[in-house]
């Protein structure tokens, strides 16, 4: 499972005046998490992009690594047992924040978000599955992957296109679809069966890691589990 830590970097945080809490809230997130998990799961560290354009020079790239780096040794420190670089979409900050995590020796898997495009298949930046793949192979990732972004639907390409640039587990979590707004509140329609029953079309297809992303619940991973007989 993954802790609550997404946004909780120094520069999120600060967005919200809350940069000084930087420790107490990733401790706190990993505790609930690895709490939660009772020794049953691993808990991997969820990290979030900083929200800087490096190259608008909004952040430079040794402050990208310095800020993946801090929150990732308090992670790290309260018992994580890997880390989650996701919703990535610079794949030159995936690689900076890789670089800032790694030497802590944990596992850390690094997902990017394919949403643009005719077909939903390229970053903001406008990187292919093939070349993200392959740039983060070549930085030392431990797995590589895609997350939110789209429905489940557009992963099927995504994961054959993320086959061609690495040889690495790759790591899979899909919306469950996309959200409609209702009275201020994003709705999402997808049913968790549906969403099981591709989400295990995925892992036949050579997915090592699927889960959910926004949207999704524990009656998804519910249903992901018992379609996988487990």
């Amino acid at each position: 499972i993954l802790t609550n830590t997404f946004g909780a970097n120094r520069f999120r945080l600060a967005d919200y005046g809350l940069a000084e809490e930087l420790v107490t809230i990733n401790r706190l997130g990993a505790k609930i998490s690895l709490e939660a998990a009772g020794g049953k799961a691993y808990v991997f560290a969820s990290l979030g992009p900083t929200g800087k354009m490096i190259f608008a020079g909004e952040i430079s790239p040794v402050e990208v690594i310095e800020a993946y780096r801090e929150q990732a040794r308090v992670l790290a420190e309260a018992g994580v047992h890997g880390f989650v670089i996701e919703t990535m979409s610079d794949v030159q900050e995936a690689q900076l924040a890789l670089s800032g995590v790694k030497p802590l020796g944990l596992p850390v898997v690094v997902c990017m978000t394919f949403d643009t495009g005719p077909e939903s298949d390229r970053t903001m930046m406008g990187v292919t599955p093939e070349e993200a793949a392959q740039i983060l192979t070549e930085s030392d990732a431990d797995a590589v992957g895609a997350n939110c972004g789209t429905g489940i639907e557009r992963f099927f390409n995504v994961l054959e296109r993320l086959k061609k640039g690495t040889n690495k587990p790759l790591w899979l979590k899909p919306n469950a679809g996309l959200p409609r707004i209702e009275n201020g509140v994003a709705v999402y329609d997808a049913i968790p069966e549906d969403f099981a029953e591709k989400a295990v079309q995925l892992a036949y297809q050579g997915a090592a890691f699927i889960g959910g992303c926004c949207g999704t619940t524990p009656e998804f991973i519910r249903a992901i589990n018992q379609r996988l007989g487990r």
